[in-house]
């Protein structure tokens, strides 16, 4: 992987972080709190009790290992996309639609290894409504920030608890980034009508996205469980004893469409986060690369 696209995917992925996170939050919160009914009640009520800060519980995180993330997803989904030609004996022609779509699974499971300590960390925050602010006359918050949650769990669940959730995260990002590139490429190539041009910056802000919004499509039903593996126990004792318990507990108690119930705060969020994304990472690799690579743009799900 160049160093260019490294640079380029790391400041766009942060980018797209802060852009997204107030609603990230309000997501995992409805997720798996059930006194939040719905966004509106859910964000003033956060409002209300934490401020504006409340919205922003365990960004620094995410912020911070972004970098790590995308470059294990763009790395593994530029090389398997090499590989793949090369395996055809066509390096020099345009990769097929079934190669972008294998390359983006491999990605997405690639990265769940430097993901899911990070991940596990930021949605604890995210559900911790508890706020400093109140001082004694309520509950404490029992993490003091991303330092302190991150030991506290190796403390009281070893290393493997930064793990927990694991599975749902790579079965969530690996058909997630499968069909986020595959759409971006599917986009770009409709509105350049297959000419080699490269697309005016509106059309890589619309193609970026629609393509985030089709992946959280696809994505949103393990990233509710992956939410409650995550949270459950600490908030009282555990409902779940793994990962098929709580898909089947989870319908037998809230039905089906509990899978689907943060979909679309998932698509509002997506779409403006991606266009973000992709217009700073085009932006920073044409200002950095001398000679562009004729790749599709590797900009992942933040």
């Amino acid at each position: 992987m160049h160093i260019v696209d490294f640079l380029s995917g790391s400041v766009a992925g942060a980018c797209g972080v802060a852009v997204g996170f107030p609603l990230d939050t309000v997501k995992v919160r409805i997720q798996t709190q059930k006194q939040f009914t719905g966004v509106y009640q859910c964000a003033v009520e956060t409002i209300s009790k934490e401020g504006v800060h409340g919205f922003f519980k365990g960004m620094s995180l995410p912020l911070t290992t972004v970098s790590l993330t995308s470059s294990v997803v763009f790395g593994t989904y530029r090389n398997c996309l090499q590989c793949m030609k090369q395996a055809r004996g066509a390096e020099w022609s345009p990769n097929t639609k079934l190669e972008i779509f294998l390359a983006g699974m491999a990605g997405g499971v690639a990265q769940t290894s430097v993901m899911s300590p990070g991940d596990i960390v930021k949605v604890r925050l995210q559900c911790q409504t508890e706020s400093l602010r109140e001082g004694a006359r309520r509950f404490r918050p029992k993490y003091h920030g991303p330092v302190h949650c991150l030991l506290s769990i190796v403390k009281e669940e070893g290393f493997k608890g930064l793990y927990r959730g694991a599975l749902p995260l790579m079965l969530r990002d690996a058909p997630s980034y499968a069909t986020y590139f595959l759409t971006y490429a599917t986009v770009s190539e409709w509105m350049s009508a297959s000419s080699n041009k490269k697309l005016h910056w509106s059309g890589v802000m619309l193609a970026g996205g629609v393509a985030g919004m089709a992946g959280w499509t696809v994505g949103t039903p393990m990233d509710v469980i992956k939410a409650r593996l995550q949270m459950d126990g600490t908030r009282g004792p555990k409902r779940y004893k793994g990962f098929v318990h709580c898909i089947v507990e989870t319908v037998r108690a809230e039905g089906a469409a509990v899978f689907f119930r943060s979909l679309g705060i998932n698509c509002l969020r997506a779409f403006p986060v991606n266009m973000v994304v992709f217009f700073t990472y085009e932006v920073l690799t044409g200002f950095l690369r001398t000679a562009p690579e004729s790749d599709s743009p590797h900009i992942g799900l933040e």
